[in-house]
């Protein structure tokens, strides 16, 4: 089988085999976690995604249902067939510590398929895929295509923007939006899984409802709140709070913050100074999580690099042509008679196999972008995009390589 390192495409039925997995998987660890689930529906999921497990694993890949349900708390990646290569993402397990299901586990789902879906598209080995591997469009494609619906590219920039600037929050202010109807509807109750006694926490870097969890430590019982975004977590959305009684709202404490970045990577910083308050779960509202994870999370570094760009006298372009690619830098000196317009596609992807597969699949960038840009977390990526973007003449760096690049061409400083 080829990877995605290679000069060809990794094999259609290796992708259709660890999407099968990466689905089963996600499934079977949000049956056994979920609250309030009945045994038998449990048993029903748990019985089906083994059996889902079987037929991607193939003949003489033996799996017994009580070792299925042991290593669904492990790596996702030891359930693939011998030969198949796990997913780049380092500890990578389905279900944490505190029994939740992991972000990890949910991009390498959501990651995965996608890049199936656009083989589909491309009618590669589209045979392999059945109807029922391959679900309806997802819930943030819901949302892309009402906001394309007008046609109106500033329609589009307003609600796409708000959608990343407030994935969560009072009723009535969501109400005030202005989103199209079956928009407003992504927007369901806080999850269970981010509330203590009727309050929860919104993360200071993208204001999504933050994991919450009791644990035990020296004889004391402790509550831990973190944003599930793991990058998130690493910038300081982690805190600790003493459990409460009545009606007074837990106060959190942050954790130990990370050190400083470096001077170029200070400008994309976010500001960490603010420690979350807790608001009521009553009245307030969340994105769904797809939504949230995959046109939130990447969408504030979009936002972030352009609001740097035009603070320095940039002029840029957001998601032209109702989101072809997501910016197009005008670079060059104010006297210049001429401009280079920089097309820029921003991807914020937990695995970095599943970009480069993607871009593959896509021979490039599907909208024309000549740039891939890949927020400052995600810096190990580029040397193996860099590698697979060069067939398709495409670039690849940090965002804040990229800010730098452009504002030293501009003729203006970035730090």
């Amino acid at each position: 089988m080829q990877n995605a390192t290679n000069d060809g495409v990794q094999s259609v039925d290796e992708v259709w085999v660890k999407s099968l997995v990466a689905r089963s998987v996600l499934r079977a660890a949000d049956a056994m976690t979920a609250p309030g689930v009945e045994p038998s529906a449990r048993l029903g999921t748990l019985m089906e995604c083994h059996g889902a497990l079987l037929a991607a694993r193939g003949p003489g890949c033996e799996l017994s249902f009580a070792d299925f349900r042991h290593q669904v708390r492990g790596d996702p990646s030891r359930l693939l067939p011998e030969g198949v290569p796990g997913w780049d993402v380092d500890e990578l397990r389905a279900v944490d510590a505190d029994g939740h299901v992991t972000e990890a586990a949910f991009d390498i789902d959501a990651e995965q398929r996608l890049v199936l879906r656009v083989l589909q598209k491309n009618s590669r080995g589209a045979g392999l895929m059945s109807a029922r591997d391959l679900e309806d469009e997802v819930a943030q494609e819901t949302a892309f295509a009402q906001l394309c619906k007008a046609g109106n590219q500033k329609i589009y920039e307003s609600g796409r923007t708000d959608l990343i600037r407030y994935p969560a929050g009072p009723v009535s202010e969501l109400s005030e939006l202005r989103l199209p109807p079956l928009v407003a509807d992504l927007y369901e109750d806080i999850p269970y899984a981010s509330t203590y006694r009727n309050w929860w926490f919104a993360c200071p870097v993208c204001r999504w409802p933050m994991r919450v969890a009791l644990r035990r430590e020296s004889g004391h019982e402790i509550g831990a709140v973190a944003c599930w975004h793991k990058p998130h977590q690493e910038m300081g959305a982690t805190y600790r709070f003493r459990p409460v009684t009545g009606i007074v709202p837990p106060e959190l404490l942050p954790e130990p913050p990370p050190p400083p970045p470096q001077d170029r990577e200070a400008v994309l910083w976010p500001d960490m100074e603010a420690i979350p308050e807790a608001k009521p779960v009553e009245r307030y509202k969340a994105l769904v999580r797809g939504v949230w994870r995959y046109t939130c999370v990447p969408g504030l570094a979009e936002l972030a690099l352009r609001d740097q760009l035009v603070e320095r006298g940039l002029k840029v372009e957001l998601w032209p042509a109702l989101d072809a690619y997501d910016l197009c830098v005008h670079v060059g000196r104010k006297r210049a008679r001429k401009k280079e317009k920089l097309r820029v596609d921003v991807k914020d992807y937990t695995s970095g196999t599943a970009l480069a597969q993607l871009i593959h699949a896509q021979e490039g960038d599907s909208g024309g972008a000549e740039w891939l840009v890949v927020p400052d977390h995600r810096a190990t990526q580029v040397p193996l995009l860099s590698g697979v973007g060069e067939k398709y003449d495409l670039k690849v760096t940090t965002a804040s390589e990229f800010g730098e690049m452009v504002c030293e061409q501009s003729g203006v400083a970035w730090s």
